[in-house]
């Protein structure tokens, strides 16, 4: 299907920016989020060992995911021509790798990227390119896949119409927050203005409610957050899958997010008084518990902002 097409005929909302790129017959669009008079960043080489190199981009992003039925095909069969297409649009290639070439764990979760069912990024096989055009238009492309589909994910941001700037940032019904708290773009403004975000870099064993050792880039994120706006209070909050009793799984999914909230508060020195932690089992699913995909969704913690 041609996502032009698709906007010609009136079946996708029109974005301000939208690339015209021909995807397989089979896609998909699953989420679909555009933000005008924002920021991004774009990785523009692989990590380092310390960091991944960004690009900042600001303008009107746009990001998509798309599920393909397209289990034959590898990620270099399906990034391919998409790259020529962004060759054709006139754009210059910034930085392209596969998996473990790009950084493997730490590169993926540096990568702004769509929640999970929409959008699904094993680490073992996934392929990446950025592009640029002039001065101010990026592209990227972030291609996945499972035994049964593979996903793709389109950021493009382009300079934005010039538009009264208020300097808050907030979301009808929250609070307003001064600019210079939460930055545009960031984890914080997002919080704020969703509500709620998956920490999805999260690992805990199998059965366990022990957090893994290492660093979580969605930890540092949310502990800057709550720096920043130092009156603000979090619940985090534990997911299972179905698997297993509905009260052992609240137990678990509970000691899950105690354990995010012991972390923040002994490695990172955020007061207890701003966090929560709760548990709800297997009760609020954002995905099928019938798949291994569903159920890998299903088992997060996210964090909620709570009014004051």
């Amino acid at each position: 299907m041609m996502i032009r097409s698709l906007l010609i005929a009136g079946l996708l909302p029109v974005p301000a920016f939208c690339l015209s790129l021909d995807l397989p017959a089979s896609a998909e669009m699953t989420l679909e989020e555009e933000r005008p008079l924002d920021s991004t960043t774009i990785a523009s080489g692989p990590f380092d060992g310390s960091v991944v190199p960004m690009a900042d981009a600001s303008g009107t992003v746009s990001v998509q995911a798309w599920r393909l039925q397209a289990a034959g095909l590898t990620t270099l069969q399906i990034l391919e021509p998409l790259a020529k297409q962004l060759e054709a649009e006139g754009f210059d290639a910034l930085y392209t790798c596969e998996s473990e070439a790009c950084g493997g764990f730490d590169f993926r979760f540096a990568l702004e990227t769509l929640p999970p069912p929409a959008m699904h990024v094993s680490l073992n096989d996934f392929r990446y390119l950025s592009a640029r055009k002039g001065e101010d238009e990026y592209a990227a492309l972030l291609v996945s896949r499972t035994s049964r589909a593979a996903y793709l994910q389109i950021t493009s941001v382009t300079t934005g119409e010039p538009g009264e700037d208020a300097g808050l940032s907030a979301a009808p019904g929250a609070p307003l927050v001064p600019a210079e708290q939460v930055a545009p773009g960031s984890f914080g403004e997002r919080l704020e203005t969703a509500g709620h975000v998956t920490l999805g870099d999260l690992t805990f064993e199998t059965g366990s409610a022990q957090l893994g050792e290492g660093t979580y880039e969605s930890l540092a994120a949310l502990a800057e957050y709550l720096e920043s706006v130092p009156n603000r209070r979090v619940a985090l909050v534990g997911h299972t899958d179905s698997e297993g009793s509905l009260d052992g799984n609240i137990a678990l999914s509970r000691r899950r997010a105690a354990s995010v909230l012991e972390r923040l508060a002994t490695t990172y020195g955020i007061p207890r008084r701003q966090l929560e932690a709760h548990g709800m089992g297997y009760l609020a699913p954002v995905a099928s518990n019938l798949t291994e995909e569903g159920r890998e969704a299903n088992r997060r913690v996210e964090v909620i902002v709570l009014s004051e």
